[in-house]
C-alpha cells in the first residue's frame, strides 16, 4: 500500500468515527467536504451490505444534495444546523422519491407523494437521506427477522449471527456499523430503544401522552400500528447526537448536561427480574457506577405495573391497526387495502398478528383498555414519580442481549436466564412497553458490554414532557459511561 493509500485509509477511518455533531461542525468549517463524507459512508454501506440494514440506498440523490452543501459553503452562505449530515430513515416513514415499503411485499412499490413531517424537518435543517432502513415487517415485532424476499433478516453488527432488535433494527444496525451517524426509527412499544440497546447505540422515545399538544413530535406520514402509541424517534451513536436531532424535530433548544449527584432514580424490581446473567452483571456494575457518581437509587417497587400494562398493550396494538392502517393508506393515496397487506405478509409472527387484527381478537377489550386501564397506568406512573420524588426510573432496556437469528421460526422464542423459552416479542419489550403505553418518554443508552462483546443497554424513563431533562441527564450518563467501541468488523 502506498503512502497516499495509507493516508486515505486513515482519513476514511476518521470519517467513519465521526459523531453527527462532529460531522456537521467539520462540514460547516470546511475541514470536511460533504461529498467526500457521503462517498465514505456509501462505500461503508456497500462494505456492510451483508447486514441487510438498508432496503433502499439513495446514492445519486444523496451525492447531489451533498454537492449543493459544499457549493453553498464555498459561496459563503449560512448553513442550516444539520447541513450535509447523512441519515438513514426507517422504511415505514415516508420520504418522497423513495418507496415506503414497511418491509412488506404489498408496499414494495409504494412511493409517497410527500415527506413525513419528521423527515421534512430534518431535510429543512440540511440533513441528507443516505437510505431507507430495513425493519421488522410492518413494525410488528422486536427482532427484525424479516422474511420479505427484498428485505431479509437484519443482522447485528457486533455479531452477524444475532438479531439487532426491532422493529427499527435496520436503523440501529446501520448506525452501529458506521454507515450513518444518526437516523430515524419509530417506537410503539420499544422499537427505537430495543434495537438501540442490542446494537450499542442511543434511542429516544419522545413523549406522546394523550396525543395533540402532548406529543413532542408530529409523527404523521408513517405506516402505523397504533395512533395512541406510535411515534417517530431519533437514534444515533451518542446522546449528544440524539439531542441534536431532537432539537430539530421538537423546535426546542439542545439541553445542557445535568449533574448526576443527588438525582433520584427509581429501580422497581419488576423491571429487574429475571435477567440473563450477562445483562445482570453489566447492570450491577452500572448501578455501582451511578451510586459512586452520587445518584440515589430508590429500590421501591411499582405494584401492578406489569399487570395493568398487560390489559393495555395488545388491545391497543392489535385493534387500532384496523383503523390506523386504512386511514394512512387513504390519506396518502395508496391504492392498497388492509386486506391486501395482510394477504402478502411474509413473516410468520407478523402473519399471526394480522390474524388477530383481521379477526378483531381484542375488539371487545379495547374500550376498557383505552378508557380505564390506560388512564390507570398513567396514574400509577404519576404517583410513583411524585410519591418517591424521582427524577427518572432506571432499568436494563432488555432482559437479554442479542440472541441468535432463527431463520425458520423468525427468532420468535427467547429464554431468559434459566427460564422456559417464551415469546420473543413480549420478552424483548417487557421493560420498554409499560411507559410506552402510558405515553411517557424513555431514553436507552449503552451501559457496557458483556464478556462476549455484546452490548447491554440501560434506560431512563421520565414523567410526561420531561424529554429535555431526560436528554440532559443522558448527556451526563454518557460522560460517565462513554460510548461503546465500534463493532470489530465495522471500524
Amino acid at each position: 500500500m502506498s503512502k497516499a493509500d495509507d493516508q486515505r485509509s486513515i482519513a476514511v477511518q476518521a470519517q467513519l468515527a465521526l459523531s453527527a455533531s462532529d460531522a456537521v461542525a467539520a462540514i460547516a468549517n470546511g475541514s470536511l467536504g460533504a461529498v467526500d463524507y457521503m462517498h465514505t459512508l456509501l462505500a461503508q454501506a456497500r462494505a456492510q451490505a451483508g447486514l441487510n440494514s438498508l432496503i433502499t440506498v439513495n446514492a445519486a440523490a444523496a451525492l447531489d444534495a451533498a454537492a449543493q452543501v459544499d457549493a453553498a459553503r464555498a459561496a459563503g452562505h449560512a448553513l442550516p444546523p444539520l447541513a450535509g449530515l447523512p441519515i438513514v430513515v426507517k422504511d415505514n416513514i415516508d420520504a418522497h422519491g423513495m418507496p415506503t415499503t414497511a418491509g412488506t411485499p404489498a408496499l414494495r412499490d409504494w412511493h409517497p407523494a410527500v415527506n413525513a413531517p419528521s423527515v421534512q424537518r430534518l431535510l429543512d435543517a440540511g440533513a441528507i437521506i443516505l437510505g431507507k432502513a430495513n425493519m421488522h415487517e410492518l413494525a410488528f415485532g422486536a427482532t427484525s427477522t424479516n422474511f420479505s424476499s427484498f428485505a431479509g433478516h437484519v443482522k447485528n453488527p457486533y455479531d452477524s449471527a444475532r438479531i439487532p432488535g426491532g422493529s427499527s433494527g435496520g436503523t440501529a444496525a446501520a448506525i452501529a456499523a458506521r454507515i450513518a451517524p444518526a437516523g430515524l426509527g419509530t417506537d410503539t412499544g420499544g422499537s427505537t430503544r430495543v434495537p438501540a440497546a442490542l446494537c450499542g447505540i442511543v434511542g429516544l422515545r419522545p413523549s406522546v401522552g394523550d396525543g395533540g399538544i402532548q406529543r413532542r413530535y408530529d409523527s404523521g406520514g408513517t405506516v402505523p400500528i397504533s395512533h395512541t402509541r406510535d411515534t417517530v424517534g431519533p437514534m444515533a451513536r451518542t446522546v449528544a447526537d440524539v439531542a441534536l436531532l431532537d432539537s430539530v424535530l421538537s423546535g426546542l433548544p439542545v439541553p445542557s448536561p445535568e449533574p448526576l449527584a443527588g438525582l433520584r432514580f427509581g429501580v422497581p424490581a419488576a423491571f429487574w427480574q429475571p435477567l440473563d446473567a450477562d445483562v445482570a452483571a453489566v447492570m450491577a456494575q452500572a448501578t455501582e457506577t451511578l451510586a459512586q457518581a452520587g445518584v440515589v437509587l430508590v429500590d421501591i417497587g411499582m405494584e401492578d405495573v406489569m399487570a395493568v400494562n398487560g390489559k393495555v398493550s395488545f388491545p391497543l396494538a392489535l385493534h387500532e391497526p384496523r383503523q390506523a392502517i386504512p386511514a394512512y393508506l387513504a390519506a396518502s393515496g395508496a391504492q392498497i387495502t388492509l386486506d391486501d397487506i395482510a394477504a402478502q405478509v411474509a413473516s410468520p409472527d407478523v402473519r399471526h398478528a394480522f390474524g388477530a387484527i383481521l379477526g378483531d381478537a381484542f375488539g371487545a377489550a379495547y374500550p376498557d383498555a383505552l378508557q380505564v386501564q390506560r388512564p390507570r397506568l398513567q396514574a400509577l406512573y404519576r404517583d410513583y414519580f411524585a410519591r418517591h420524588r424521582l427524577d427518572a426510573i432506571f432499568f436494563p432496556t432488555t432482559p437479554v442481549c442479542a440472541v441468535a437469528i432463527d431463520g425458520v421460526q423468525g427468532s420468535s422464542v427467547i429464554a431468559v436466564a434459566d427460564g422456559a423459552p417464551g415469546d420473543a416479542f413480549t420478552t424483548l419489550i417487557r421493560n420498554t412497553d409499560p411507559a410506552s403505553n402510558a405515553g411517557l418518554p424513555g431514553l436507552s443508552l449503552p451501559a457496557g458490554m458483556t464478556a462476549a462483546g455484546l452490548p447491554v443497554g440501560m434506560e431512563i424513563d421520565g414523567p410526561l414532557a420531561s424529554d429535555s431533562r431526560l436528554l440532559a441527564i443522558g448527556l451526563s450518563l454518557e460522560a460517565l459511561f462513554g460510548p461503546l467501541p465500534a463493532p470489530p468488523a465495522c471500524a
